[in-house]
């Protein structure tokens, strides 16, 4: 594998990622009509709404129009990534995004093809499709190699169907973060959750289970040193992102991992499924068990 053999199996995945949000209908709709997420649920008790695909929810939107901004030194999300499982359907999130909004950018990164935009309040987001496994540059080591090369955009609009709505196979494949340190943030995503470290190039660390490109991708680009703002100092922005285990012997793996070392967890409903924990740059994870109750 890479330099760091990966502790966690391949069934394990992000699973939904939850937003502070200033203008809760506003994003509802961007999320709708521009990334093509279904409205799942929306509780109008705790302002929340929860978009999808299929069935699966992918996104939960926290309405707090009180919260400030994340302060430009403060740690926090860089984008969610939304997987679609064709080119065409990518060709389809880049007519939407054409018609009904602006693109940021457009990357070939050799395992994958992405597009690049932002949501009205900001918060960064890339919708990208996979190559096939097979056709992935292996290093040395036995880590992914990425790249950032130009994407011939026209040909991926040549093969949009002009639907409105992602394919219900589309997951949040990945979220790439902004952190303080590439050091501490290996020590917890590598030693105490138990990804291994894909690819790594200056200020850039991308780190999976098993053998994926990356499930979390984390950067120092922007020189962002001071922590995300937890409870009760909320600000909008990223809330928490969720990691999926398959099973009740791999969440205990990662509960001994993050106790050995003092992290502090916290129960999720039932514990014996579920519990969350912080990063070195106080960003929250849920763990829970696939299917778990």
């Amino acid at each position: 594998m890479s330099d760091e053999e990966p502790v966690l199996r391949g069934e394990t995945h992000v699973g939904r990622v939850a937003l502070r949000v200033a203008d809760l209908e506003r994003q509802t709709e961007f999320y709708r009509d521009v990334v093509g997420l279904a409205v799942l649920e929306s509780r109008s008790t705790d302002d929340r709404v929860v978009l999808g695909a299929g069935e699966g929810a992918l996104l939960e939107l926290i309405a707090d129009p009180s919260a400030p901004e994340r302060a430009p030194a403060q740690t926090g999300l860089f984008h969610t990534a939304f997987l679609v499982p064709t080119r065409a359907a990518l060709g389809d999130a880049l007519e939407r995004v054409r018609t009904q909004w602006q693109l940021d950018g457009a990357a070939d990164h050799l395992a994958s093809e992405a597009l690049y935009l932002s949501d009205p309040e900001g918060n960064g987001i890339e919708i990208y499709r996979d190559r096939p496994p097979e056709e992935w540059d292996r290093t040395e080591s036995g880590g992914v190699r990425l790249d950032t090369l130009p994407l011939d955009l026209q040909e991926v609009a040549s093969i949009s169907r002009g639907r409105a709505s992602v394919p219900r196979e589309t997951t949040v494949g990945h979220v790439h973060l902004e952190v303080s340190s590439l050091a501490a943030s290996r020590a917890f995503y590598v030693g105490q959750v138990g990804m291994g470290v894909q690819y790594e190039y200056d200020g850039a660390l991308f780190v999976a289970a098993a053998d994926y490109h990356h499930h979390v991708g984390l950067n120092t680009w922007r020189g962002r040193s001071e922590p995300a703002s937890g409870d009760p100092n909320r600000t909008l922005g990223l809330e928490w992102v969720e990691l999926v285990v398959p099973d009740r012997e791999t969440l205990e793996g990662v509960r001994e991992r993050l106790l050995e070392r003092d992290s502090e967890i916290t129960p999720e409903g039932d514990a014996e499924f579920a519990f969350s924990t912080r990063d070195p740059d106080e960003i929250t994870w849920r763990i829970r068990v696939e299917n778990g109750s």
